[in-house]
């Protein structure tokens, strides 16, 4: 039966590649509203994520903001068909590119490209492996299917797809023989290799990978974020200048610096942010669970 299962997820995702990104796009969209309405477990993480972090804002506020992040998640499920069987063509006329660095620099320094946890991350991360040689980092997932179909669907256009257990070295290597590497560290994945830092004045746990691989690498760090455009109209990939005194020496103000500039950007759009995930799964000694 986990069989049968897989093969209607494959045959699903590969039709919604084929079928026209606004249809698929609307789609998904509907779906999110309609799933809004009915309890759940997400949707209880996703009030109580924005009740720590926009306190300022009434319920009914906070509501529709959780309500139009449902229907951007469940969007991002469907568009994955686009993403993971899509054609480069297809992909590239979707994806619009700003850019503060020259991406075309064979010349470029050690570069960690670090990213969100928005809704777009995956296409974007597709756009830049159509353009340059990438490694990218993933998290294992706990159903192995669908962790090799991502692994293998990601990494199609040449992105080599890198377990974020694997040694620090081997990324080191990666580093300082010219290909760049793209993470994301912005969730919780626990207190080992982690410091507690604001994020919207609440402590969360934040990883501090990203600054000692820049320190053991010699690399620039350079923020990316792919914002989903208004109107169904495809995605648009923002890459920053690096951030200035990062490595700074401390893992805690890195940490801290990661923090702030992703609140930033999720003011730009916030209900792109991947509020379904327990962002304050881990709280400082003595403070209270939230979820």
């Amino acid at each position: 039966m986990k069989h049968f299962g897989h093969l209607i997820v494959v045959a699903l995702l590969r039709t919604l590649a084929i079928l026209p990104y606004k249809w698929v796009a609307r789609l998904g969209s509907a779906v999110g509203a309609a799933l809004y309405a009915l309890p759940s477990r997400r949707k209880h993480i996703v009030l109580v994520n924005l009740h720590l972090c926009f306190p300022a804002r009434s319920e009914h506020e906070r509501d529709e903001l959780a309500k139009d992040h449902f229907r951007h998640v469940v969007r991002s499920y469907l568009e994955r068909g686009v993403q993971w069987f899509g054609s480069a063509e297809k992909i590239n006329k979707l994806v619009q590119i700003e850019s503060a660095i020259d991406l075309d620099d064979v010349n470029a320094p050690p570069t960690i490209f670090m990213g969100f946890h928005f809704v777009g991350i995956e296409v974007g991360c597709l756009h830049y492996s159509l353009k340059m040689p990438a490694a990218s980092l993933y998290t294992h997932m706990s159903n192995k299917r669908l962790c090799d179909l991502a692994r293998r669907q990601r990494g199609r256009f040449g992105a080599e797809m890198i377990e974020r257990s694997t040694s620090a070295k081997k990324i080191v290597r990666l580093l300082q023989g010219g290909k760049p590497v793209m993470l994301a560290a912005d969730m919780d994945h626990g207190i080992e290799n982690s410091v507690f830092v604001p994020f919207f004045g609440i402590p969360a746990c934040t990883l501090t990978s990203v600054s000692r691989l820049a320190k053991m690498g010699g690399a620039r760090v350079v923020p990316f974020v792919t914002e989903v455009l208004p109107n169904f109209e495809g995605y648009k990939l923002t890459v920053f200048a690096a951030l200035s005194d990062f490595p700074s020496g401390s893992d805690t103000n890195d940490a801290r610096c990661m923090n702030a500039f992703l609140e930033s950007q999720i003011l730009k759009f916030p209900a792109q942010y991947y509020w379904v995930h327990r962002r304050f799964k881990h709280r400082p000694a003595g403070m209270p669970a939230v979820y």
